[in-house]
């Protein structure tokens, strides 16, 4: 994990107006027409289906997927996100700085606006503004973890849950490997998640006519502190983040049936799901501890120490990518950190995952001197990424040479349709535009926010843009229509 980031400076010969930076030390991305990205889209879905409205889109059968049976069917997809035009004309940049200029200039996002928006065939620099600077970008992070979770795993690895035989007679030692969504049967938070019970089914079959006595909890694949650092006080309490532990079940909610939003977490849930555990095996909770599996015995009482007595997968990740990004679920954000971290043999921590993040991010090609992340999530405040590394991440994400990525697309929130953009570019004047219009990841912490994403023109052009505010003298309810109106400028506009 590097140095905090400090503002670069311009390019030489820079004018006041924003213009096509040189960008001579960034690697070139060779896109070739913007329907590549429905084309790898659903290349992907094909091998594997998604949870939600996005198996619609993507050509998934959705009568195939965990919630079959008696659940409506999505909404007709038509509605939003007409496909790109590859023959459109590109905005010029003296076009979209006479719109945006008057945008990000307004005071309800305070005196430090970084903007970068790049046209997704070319490349080419359409607004830039202080686009190279470190951000403090909140939930945007979101779109570096799906990236580089899914470069260093792959779309299709699964996180395994063990159980293992401990080292005395009865003891059963449950592994955690890291999975979030864990469910302890079929009522969980998570739709198509590995569950408990059925772990436990496997012991018992495992054990035959042995009874087991005690449920020892190993997390030890994770490493360091259970809260990230630079998190504000009330994160560990507040319902939207919580204590990060190798093994939970429902992402650490103490109601699994609680909809989406803040919920209470377990203080311990390594714990909370080995007590979960050993209910369903019939061991009292009292003989439930944390411990460490055995090296796997030669020999020994039958079944030997170490022996597997089962596992469950997670679903694949490229479905907790869907999850994280639509939702923007914080914990789900720290486990996918932790995969890259031990995906690059890094340790499974909070410091692990960053610098991971940060390696990944530097062998993808991307400028690496513009980000420096603390966490998976974006509840850091340490956290800096530029505008100008997220839209080149978009673009290599949406690239044919790493199809691999393409899942970071599937979960993206619609504006006025879906996710945390379901209720914006709604009623707000303004905004219309952007409706159906944008796709993207959004960001809030107090005095930051920040959104980044695709759009596409009023022409039919695909453009990604990234807008991160640290500095924000208000709340949400003025910050986040003034992001809006930005981003829905460059879907009304031609800006030719």
């Amino acid at each position: 994990m590097g140095p905090p980031i400090s503002a670069l400076p311009a390019p030489a010969g820079a004018t006041p107006t924003p213009q096509p930076s040189p960008a001579s030390r960034r690697r070139r991305l060779p896109l070739v027409l913007a329907a590549v990205l429905v084309l790898v889209l659903a290349s992907v879905a094909v091998v594997i289906t998604r949870p939600g409205p996005v198996a619609g889109w993507l050509g998934d059968d959705a009568a195939a997927g965990p919630n079959a049976g008696g659940v409506p069917p999505d909404p007709a997809p038509s509605e939003v996100l007409a496909g790109p035009d590859s023959n459109a004309p590109v905005p010029t940049p003296e076009g979209v700085s006479a719109v945006l200029d008057p945008l990000v200039g307004v005071a309800a996002l305070g005196d430090r606006v970084n903007v970068s928006v790049a046209d997704v065939i070319t490349g080419q620099t359409l607004f830039a503004k202080g686009a190279d600077d470190g951000t403090v970008p909140a939930s945007v992070t979101k779109l570096v973890t799906a990236v580089t979770v899914l470069a260093a795993r792959g779309p299709g690895y699964r996180i395994p849950t063990r159980a293992v035989a401990g080292a005395k007679a009865g003891e059963v030692v449950i592994v955690g490997g890291g999975d979030p969504t864990l469910a302890i049967d079929k009522k969980g938070y998570y739709p198509g998640a590995a569950r408990l019970d059925d772990l436990a089914a496997q012991v018992r079959s495992a054990l035959g006519g042995t009874p087991p006595t005690s449920v020892t909890v190993d997390g030890s694949v994770y490493s360091g502190p259970v809260y990230g650092p630079g998190w504000d006080d009330d994160i560990p309490t507040g319902g939207s983040g919580g204590a990060v532990t190798a093994l939970m079940t429902d992402g650490a909610r103490t109601d699994p049936s609680v909809e989406h939003g803040s919920a209470q977490r377990f203080a311990e849930p390594d714990l909370a799901a080995g007590k979960a555990f050993a209910r369903l095996l019939g061991v009292p909770t009292d003989a439930v501890k944390r411990g460490s599996a055995p090296a796997q015995a030669a020999a020994g009482p039958s079944p030997a120490p170490g022996t597997e007595l089962g596992v469950v997968q997670s679903p694949p990740l490229i479905r907790l990518v869907d999850v994280m990004i639509s939702e923007s679920d914080n914990l789900v954000a720290e486990a996918l950190a932790r995969q890259v971290a031990l995906a690059r043999n890094q340790p499974a921590s909070f410091d692990g995952g960053a610098a991971a993040m940060d390696a990944e991010v530097a062998e993808l090609g991307l400028p690496a001197d513009e980000i420096s992340v603390s966490d998976g999530s974006g509840l850091s405040r340490r956290n800096r990424i530029s505008p100008s590394l997220l839209t080149d991440l978009i673009r290599l994400a949406a690239s044919p040479d790493h199809p691999e990525l393409a899942g970071v697309f599937g979960g993206l929130p619609v504006g006025g349709w879906s996710g945390t953009l379901n209720e914006r570019y709604r009623n707000t004047a303004g905004t219309a535009a952007g409706a159906g219009s944008v796709r993207a990841k959004t960001g809030t912490l107090t005095q930051v926010h920040s959104i980044a994403g695709l759009v596409t023109t009023a022409d039919g052009r695909l453009l990604t843009f990234a807008v991160l505010t640290d500095k924000v003298p208000g709340g949400r309810e003025t910050a986040q229509p003034a992001l809006d109106r930005i981003t829905a400028a460059l879907a009304g506009c031609g800006c030719g």
